[in-house]
């Protein structure tokens, strides 16, 4: 895993609260964002499914670049817990979404 620093920290760890992520190119925006999505969906007590996070970027290759890099930790934590319902869960719910993004942006 990436070092995170302070401010970058708490954006990933925090729950309960929509967030705004601005910074400036190359600060490690979609970095974050990917570390914080993950965090929910693989959380031991409390995960979420893929289907109820939101979020925006600004350019459609931010977008695939986070969609590529959650789906790719998403497999490889799969191949770690195989047994996982949840993580087989949110990669048929990614494969629903990759259909939906070609349908629309290729």
């Amino acid at each position: 895993m990436p070092e995170f620093n302070e401010k970058q920290t708490q954006v990933i760890e925090s729950r309960d609260a929509n967030l705004l992520v601005s910074a400036a190119a190359g600060s490690g925006k979609t970095t974050v964002l990917v570390h914080r999505i993950l965090g929910r969906i693989m959380d031991p007590v409390n995960p979420v499914n893929i289907d109820e996070i939101l979020v925006l970027t600004f350019t459609i290759a931010a977008a695939g670049e986070m969609r590529d890099r959650i789906a790719n930790a998403i497999r490889e934590e799969i191949a770690r817990q195989p047994d996982n319902e949840h993580l087989k869960k949110q990669s048929l719910q990614k494969r629903l979404f990759d259909d939906i993004w070609q349908a629309m942006f290729l």
